[in-house]
């Protein structure tokens, strides 16, 4: 490769109801682009992976659906290394949706220039979209109370063991639910869970109702689909449930049927449930970032990272996370 090469991962064809696969992405060499007047050239150093990119390529959500051809979506920690505006400059860090590339050109007045925190990574999960996500989707959409009962689904992943440790510096009882027996143990005894039920056990619901015998005050849903229905039907009444994201229902075929009970038991429960997406709380960030930082200082909030290094793993990468691989936050290091 040359230095005015920019490596891509394209999106060659969307899967059609078929789980995402090594074959739905190509590799390709593209001229590296030129900033204009009000641009900034990025070069990237870690591209984030979350079930979310899987999503986007079903239909349009809160950004455009993604089409066959393109650079594939993503965000990510990128260094600026040429700017025509006159708030960043070479050597800065921004965070930016700049797509599976080594290079990338985008306007410079959606950029901001970020902390210079150590170590960097961090930027892509506690101090980045995971941890804000967890942040106030539990505190602002599940409001949780010392003493509560929290539940919260893959709690495995970058967002889940976030939302579970914040739950439990809260004052809370927190019960997480992953698969498989060891990602239980590594919540339990790693990150402080009080417990956690594997929800590809075939006990699964008993197992649930064993962990929350006087019911659920706050779920935070990261899954949809079977696990929704099990903790809804497990509610106390006046519960809270903050709905992040549908991880079941992203890759492959759709499940047969959505979750019983709704409406019913939302009425009967009086629950509230409430979705929600982190820009929603942008103006309340700088007060999220000194409570993540401070909490991570003094030891109550433990980072879990997953770094894979070279930009041809992202397809890889991708599908293994959303196979449940990852432990905590999910980057590829380019």
């Amino acid at each position: 490769m040359t230095e005015s090469s920019n490596r891509q991962i394209l999106l060659d064809r969307l899967p059609a109801g078929d789980k995402l696969a090594p074959d739905h992405f190509v590799l390709n060499v593209a001229e590296r682009p030129t900033p204009s007047e009000g641009e900034v050239l990025l070069k990237t150093r870690y591209i984030s992976l979350d079930a979310a990119n899987r999503a986007w390529m079903q239909g349009a959500t809160y950004r455009s659906a993604l089409t066959g051809g393109q650079v594939m979506a993503g965000g990510g920690l990128s260094e600026v290394v040429e700017s025509k505006v006159a708030h960043l400059k070479p050597g800065d860090l921004v965070f930016a949706d700049a797509g599976w590339q080594e290079y990338a050109v985008l306007p410079g007045k959606h950029l901001a220039k970020q902390p210079d925190l150590k170590p960097e990574t961090h930027l892509l999960s506690v101090y980045g979209i995971a941890g804000l996500t967890a942040y106030f989707g539990l505190l602002e959409c599940g409001q949780p109370k010392a003493g509560d009962t929290v539940v919260v689904s893959a709690a495995a992943g970058s967002v889940g063991s976030i939302v579970g440790q914040i739950a439990k510096i809260k004052g809370c009882r927190v019960v997480g639910i992953a698969g498989g027996e060891a990602k239980g143990r590594w919540l339990v005894d790693e990150l402080g869970f009080d417990a956690a039920v594997d929800y590809k056990s075939t006990e699964f619901k008993r197992q649930l109702r064993a962990a929350v015998p006087d019911g659920i005050d706050v779920y935070f849903d990261n899954t949809g689909g079977a696990v929704f229905e099990a903790c809804l039907f497990a509610m106390k009444n006046f519960g809270r449930i903050a709905c992040c994201g549908a991880l079941s229902q992203y890759d492959g075929a759709p499940p047969p049927h959505g979750p019983r009970g709704i409406p019913g038991l939302i009425v009967t429960k009086r629950l509230t449930l409430r979705g929600f997406v982190v820009m929603d709380f942008a103006a309340q960030n700088n007060q999220a970032l000194a409570d993540l930082q401070g909490w991570v200082a003094d030891g109550r909030l433990k980072v879990q990272e997953d770094i894979i290094d070279g930009l041809e793993n992202l397809p890889s990468a991708l599908i293994g996370l959303l196979g449940g691989e990852n432990r905590g936050k999910r980057m590829v290091r380019v």
